[in-house]
C-alpha cells in the first residue's frame, strides 16, 4: 500500500511537470502566431483558423485513445501517461512479488509431499547404513645385522607341501633380506536394521582365506586384480536401552572381547556366536557404572569325518566406569579355551590325524611332527602344546585435560593350559615353559583423529612368550608376527582432513628365546573412511 502511494505520488509530480511544459509551449506558439499577425504576414483569420484546427486534432487523439481503452470500474483512477521509471519501478514490484509467491507455493508444495525429508524416502532405504574406509601403506622391513640364517621354518608353507624337502627354499623365513612394499586394504561394510534391536551386519575387504590375520594387499601384481573376501557376515540383538542389558552375535563378526593385540590380532574375525550381559549400578541421569559378562563359542575347524572339532570357547567379566569429566575405566579378566587344537601323532603309515595339525600358524610355538611314517622328506608339523589363556586386560581413559587424553593400557595372559611334561613327551625332550606374555601402551592426544589438526602419539612395550598365546591370532605386524618377541613400538596419527590422517609405527623386536632374530619394522599409513 505505501509503495502504492508513493508511486501515485510520483506520477502526480511528474504530470503537473509536464503540464507546465506544454502550457510553455502553447504560450510560445500563441505568441509566435500573434506577432506573424501584427507583422501582417499572417491575417487574424488565418491564425484563428490554424488555432481551431490545432485543437480539433488534439481533441480527435484523445478520444480515439479514450474509445480503445477498457471502461473503468468503480472507483478506478485512470493515469493516462505514465513515465517510464515510473513503469520500471512497477514492472520491479510486480516481479518481486510475483517472485516470492511462487517460492512460497515451491515450498508449500515440497512440505506437503516431504520433497528431501528423510522419512520421505522408503522404509527399506532409511534402514541401510554404509560405511568404509581405505588405507593406504608403505612397509619397510629391516633384519638385523646378527640374524641366525636358515635357523627359522616356515612351518604353514612345509606342510603344504607336505615336507621340508619339497618345501625347499620357501619352507625358510627370511631373517635377512630387507623388504619394502606398498600395501593397500580396503573394507566396506553394510548395516541393515531390521526391527529396531536387531541388525544384519556384513562387509567385503581386501585380504584372502589363507591369512586371518591381515586384510593387507600388496602392490605389485603386475597389473592383476585384487582379491576380495567376506569379511563380517552376521545378525546382532541389542535389547532396548540406553544401556543395552543385553548384545547377542551370531555369524562372523569383530572382536566381542575387551583385548589388545598380544592375543587378538585387530584384523581376526571371529565366526561363531557371543553374548554379553550387562548391569548398571549407577541411577539414570549419573555416570555408568556398568558390570558385564561376556560368553561365546567359536568353531575353528570342522572335520566331517571327526568329533574332534577345533573349537575355542571363552568367558570374561569386567566392569566400565564412567566419571564425571568423563574419564573411563575399564577392565576384564577373560579365560579363553582352545579345544582339540593339540596334534595327535598318527599310527605307522596312517594319516587319520592329519588333521589335528593347524590350518594356519605364524611362528613361535612349540610344534612336533605327527608324521609316522618311513619316509624320511615327509613331515607334518602340529601344536605340541595345549592352550587355555587367563587374560586380564585394563584400560583407563583419562579425560581430564580433555580435549585431550591420556590413555593408558594394560594387558598380562598366561597359558595355564600348558602341560611341561606333556610337551616334553610329545617333542621327545625337556622343555621350559614360556607361557606369559605382557604389554604396556600409552597414548597421548585426541583419543580419535577425525578432523585436521588433530593428533595422538603412543607407545609401548611388548613381551610375549613362545606358548604365552596360539600364535595364529597374536599380532602380524610385531616382529613380523607370532610369538617369542620381546620389544617397543612408537608412533603417531595426524590429521589432514576430516576423517583423513595420517599414521606412522615404528616396531622394534627381538626373539625371546632361540636364533638371533632382530626384526624391525616402519609403517607409513594414509588413512581414510566414511
Amino acid at each position: 500500500m505505501a509503495t502504492g502511494i508513493a508511486l501515485l505520488a510520483l506520477t502526480g509530480v511528474a504530470a503537473a511537470d509536464e503540464r507546465a511544459d506544454l502550457e510553455k509551449l502553447r504560450a510560445t506558439v500563441t505568441g509566435l502566431i500573434g506577432a506573424l499577425v501584427d507583422q501582417g504576414v499572417l491575417s487574424r483569420e488565418a491564425a484563428e483558423g490554424m488555432i481551431k484546427k490545432a485543437e480539433a486534432d488534439a481533441a480527435r487523439t484523445v478520444a480515439a485513445q479514450a474509445e480503445q481503452a477498457p471502461p473503468a470500474r468503480p472507483g478506478e483512477v485512470r493515469v493516462t501517461y505514465v513515465p517510464q521509471f515510473v513503469k520500471d519501478e512497477i514492472r520491479a514490484q510486480v516481479r518481486d512479488e510475483l517472485r516470492q509467491e511462487v517460492a512460497q507455493d515451491v515450498i508449500d508444495r515440497a512440505r506437503q509431499e516431504q520433497w528431501g525429508v528423510p522419512a520421505a524416502l522408503p522404509d527399506w532405504v532409511a534402514r541401510l547404513k554404509f560405511k568404509g574406509d581405505l588405507r593406504l601403506r608403505e612397509q619397510s622391513d629391516r633384519f638385523a645385522d646378527g640374524n641366525a640364517q636358515f635357523a627359522y621354518f616356515d612351518f604353514l608353507a612345509i606342510n603344504d607341501a607336505g615336507g621340508l624337502a619339497d618345501a625347499g627354499v620357501d619352507g625358510l623365513l627370511n631373517t635377512a633380506e630387507d623388504r619394502d612394499r606398498f600395501r593397500a586394504r580396503v573394507r566396506l561394510g553394510l548395516d541393515a536394521r531390521i526391527t529396531d534391536s536387531l541388525l544384519a551386519g556384513f562387509r567385503l575387504s581386501t585380504g584372502n582365506t589363507r591369512d586371518p590375520v591381515s586384510t593387507n594387499q600388496s602392490l605389485g601384481n603386475y597389473g592383476n586384480r585384487y582379491d576380495t573376501v567376506l569379511d563380517q557376515a552376521f545378525l546382532k540383538y541389542e535389547a532396548p536401552g540406553a544401556t543395552p542389558w543385553l548384545t547377542a552375535l551370531g555369524g562372523r563378526f569383530e572382536n566381542p572381547w575387551l583385548s589388545t593385540d598380544l592375543v587378538w590380532d585387530a584384523d581376526l574375525g571371529f565366526e561363531g556366536a557371543a553374548a554379553t550381559l550387562r548391569h548398571d549400578f549407577a541411577g539414570a541421569g549419573r555416570p555408568s557404572r556398568t558390570l558385564f559378562l561376556t560368553a561365546g563359542g567359536f568353531p575353528l575347524q570342522e572335520e566331517e569325518l571327526s568329533s574332534k572339532d577345533k573349537w575355542l570357547f571363552g568367558g570374561q567379566i569386567g566392569f566400565d566406569v564412567a566419571f564425571a569429566d568423563q574419564s573411563r575405566l575399564k577392565a576384564g579378566l577373560a579365560y579363553y579355551s582352545f579345544s582339540n587344537v593339540v596334534g595327535r601323532r598318527n599310527a605307522l603309515d596312517g594319516v587319520e590325524y592329519d588333521f589335528t595339525a593347524p590350518d594356519y600358524l605364524q611362528k613361535g610355538n612349540t610344534l612336533y611332527d605327527i608324521r609316522n611314517d618311513a619316509d624320511p622328506q615327509s613331515q607334518l608339523f602340529a601344536l605340541a602344546a595345549d592352550y587355555n589363556l587367563a587374560d586380564l586386560t585394563v584400560q583407563y581413559d583419562l579425560a581430564r585435560f580433555a580435549p585431550y587424553h591420556v590413555i593408558l593400557t594394560g594387558d598380562f595372559v598366561r597359558n595355564v593350559g600348558f602341560d611341561k611334561d606333556e610337551v616334553a613327551a610329545r617333542i621327545g625332550g625337556p622343555i621350559e615353559a614360556k607361557i606369559n606374555g605382557y604389554q604396556f601402551m600409552a597414548s597421548v592426544g585426541w583419543p580419535e583423529v577425525t578432523a585436521a589438526g588433530r593428533w595422538r602419539v603412543f607407545g609401548g612395550y611388548k613381551h610375549l612368550e613362545r606358548d604365552a598365546v596360539l600364535d595364529a591370532f597374536t599380532d602380524s605386524d610385531f616382529h613380523l608376527g607370532g610369538t617369542d618377541a620381546k620389544g617397543w613400538l612408537l608412533g603417531g596419527d595426524y590429521g589432514l582432513a576430516r576423517n583423513t590422517w595420517l599414521t606412522m609405527r615404528y616396531l622394534s623386536a627381538d626373539e625371546i628365546d632361540g636364533p638371533p632374530l632382530g626384526i624391525d619394522v616402519l609403517q607409513l599409513d594414509l588413512n581414510t573412511r566414511f
